[in-house]
């Protein structure tokens, strides 16, 4: 895989809104933290254009992501919030000039488009973690933007804690690999796409925000017809936040219906993994080498 230069201090960073609309107001409290990290943010032309949900139309959002895309001044690029938008302006995007100066993809949710494209396309990693929507004050969570800012600059990344409340539903072992993934919901939608990806001997990572639980079910029967569970190396279940359910009730919990889909598999499963549409969102490298370890405590190392 492709790792992308490290960002240092006076390098620029662009901001653009690839889906749903934003305002300023909502920008500034970010602004500031990349400025005092000693960056220099730059913001698309048209990120704070209107139609309807969308930040613009999607000839303006693309033009907005092309431009940063081929700029070679801008270091790493950053999506100022999530939504949904990103898929419909995908296919327009001309990757040539990032294959010869790779620079970091950064934001999570919706972004899962760009991660599993371009991990599936270009073999570069980008960059699962906050969003400047995230870093308005009170939304900021310190351990996820610290490690945002970890991430770009090239600080290795580590995380070990205590396995969470679902401990029960967990599988121990160990398990080393590609991470591949982001949110459900998207990995769903791009499947059979040519944004779609190979999940034989990686890692995945999952997450999802507001869904009904037999929405879940349906995802994770996907997954698993289509063969993408069976010859993982790991799975990491991040937030599966404000889940649904009908009047006549599921009778699972989201991670409950996840793990009977890999039951049967013989790898690492950890839940509860501080990732995602959760306010701890610690960043995460797509497409990074790591070592997974699921016991009394889960441990994730990400290797050089």
């Amino acid at each position: 895989m492709t790792q992308p230069q490290f960002l240092k201090p006076g390098d620029t960073i662009g901001i653009v809104a690839p889906a749903r609309k934003v305002a300023a107001k909502e920008l500034a409290d970010g602004i500031k933290i990349l400025e005092g990290w000693g960056f220099n943010v730059r913001l698309g032309e048209n990120i704070f254009k209107e139609q309807n949900q969308y930040s613009g139309t999607d000839a303006e959002r693309a033009k907005d992501l092309q431009t940063m895309l081929d700029d070679k001044s801008v270091k790493a690029i950053i999506s100022a919030r999530g939504g949904y938008g990103t898929v419909r302006i995908i296919d327009k995007l001309d990757f040539s000039k990032f294959k010869q100066y790779p620079k970091w993809l950064v934001g999570y949710s919706d972004m899962t488009v760009i991660h599993n494209h371009l991990q599936n396309h270009f073999q570069t990693q980008s960059i699962h973690g906050c969003m400047l929507f995230n870093m308005q004050h009170e939304k900021f969570d310190k351990d996820a933007v610290e490690s945002l800012g970890k991430a770009f600059t090239g600080v290795t990344l580590h995380y070990k804690f205590s396995a969470s409340n679902n401990q029960s539903l967990n599988k121990n072992g160990n398990a080393k690999g590609i991470l591949c993934g982001g949110n459900l919901s998207l990995l769903y939608a791009l499947s059979g796409s040519v944004s779609d990806i190979d999940t034989k001997g990686k890692v995945l990572f999952i997450e999802d925000l507001d869904e009904y639980l037999y929405h879940i079910d349906r995802m994770m029967m996907q997954l698993k017809r289509s063969g993408k569970l069976q010859n993982l190396a790991g799975l990491i279940v991040g937030g599966m936040s404000d889940m649904r359910d009908n009047t006549i009730p599921f009778g699972k919990t989201a991670e409950e219906i996840i793990r009977e889909h890999v039951d049967e598999y013989n790898y690492p499963v950890c839940f509860d993994f501080p990732a995602g549409h959760v306010k701890r969102n610690l960043a995460l490298i797509m497409g990074a080498n790591v070592e997974l370890s699921v016991s009394e405590t889960v441990d994730l190392k990400f290797l050089k």
